[in-house]
């Protein structure tokens, strides 16, 4: 409208438009009347303006959603992930474990210490915040998490740590009373207390390390032959086998069988009692559970 004698059509007016707000400028169409360059001038600055803007923007778009992942604000929107608690050694050894044996779980480590992700890794997120608060847990998921796995604040006294612990434990089970949740207790006193917040399973870590300790204090080498013994598990499934196809042999004739698929008997949980490597004429009844080591 302005220069129909240089821009015969519209689509050549918009044609040179678009050419010139992107600053490329082919120079195939141009205004020749001092009109038609104002028009230019101003669609020039107008291009140089929104291009800049928008590149800004979505530059710190981009940083600031990296800044917000590291920092541990973004939520988690995966399933079936395993979800950690508490950022400490045996949390990093565990990660770095699981990482090794199985590259497709999704992680999730929740943490209030931390400022940013310990663990440069696309499948562990960080989560900052306090696993006792439902916002925290929300932002993990946690409606559709498989298991979740909470270690002993070691910044705490232990009887402050385990009913940390305890509390957490609680608001998981109240926001989904089915994911399997396994706890770390440092008092014998709370074993109880961790039942009745529903943990499927409870480590009491300072009672295994003082097996480990009284051992070491009477044999020689224990501590070293022990670890070497757990080495040698990771490539290997310790769990409990239902007992049907055993019931009334041997504890003897049992193992012997299990042999033969290359699985090695070690002990039985008959209800709340497990007895490990019991006389080799026990035998298995009904209701009790094998505890064997499975070749993965």
């Amino acid at each position: 409208m302005v220069e129909p004698e240089s821009f015969p059509t519209v689509f050549e007016g918009i044609w040179w438009a678009i050419i010139t707000t992107s600053t490329v400028g082919y120079g195939d169409y141009s205004p020749e009347t001092f009109l038609g360059r104002i028009v230019g001038i101003l669609l020039i600055f107008i291009g140089a303006g929104f291009l800049s803007t928008y590149f800004i923007t979505l530059a710190t778009t981009a940083v600031s959603r990296q800044n917000n992942y590291l920092e541990g604000k973004v939520h988690f929107r995966g399933d079936k992930h395993l979800i950690i608690i508490g950022w400490n050694e045996r949390s990093k050894e565990i990660i770095q474990t699981i990482r090794t044996l199985d590259q497709f779980t999704d992680i999730i480590l929740i943490d209030e210490t931390l400022q940013s992700n310990p663990v440069m890794d696309a499948k562990v997120h960080f989560i900052r915040g306090r696993a006792s608060q439902d916002h925290v847990l929300i932002k993990a998921n946690i409606a559709t998490a498989e298991k979740v796995l909470i270690t002993a604040d070691q910044h705490k006294d232990e009887l402050d740590a385990d009913m940390n612990t305890i509390l957490a434990l609680l608001t998981i089970k109240g926001l989904n009373p089915n994911i399997t949740a396994i706890v770390e207790v440092l008092t014998r006193e709370q074993m109880a207390n961790a039942k009745r917040a529903g943990a499927d399973e409870i480590i009491q870590s300072n009672r295994m390390m003082s097996y480990v300790m009284t051992n070491c204090i009477s044999t020689d080498r224990v501590v070293s032959t022990f670890v070497e013994v757990l080495d040698e598990l990771h490539g290997s499934r310790v769990h409990f086998h239902p007992s049907k196809d055993y019931v009334s042999q041997s504890f003897y004739t049992a193992n012997g069988n299990l042999l033969k698929d290359g699985k090695l008997l070690i002990g039985i949980k008959r209800g709340e009692n497990t007895m490990v490597n019991p006389p080799q004429e026990t035998v298995i009844e009904k209701q009790d559970e094998l505890l064997i080591i499975d070749r993965l």
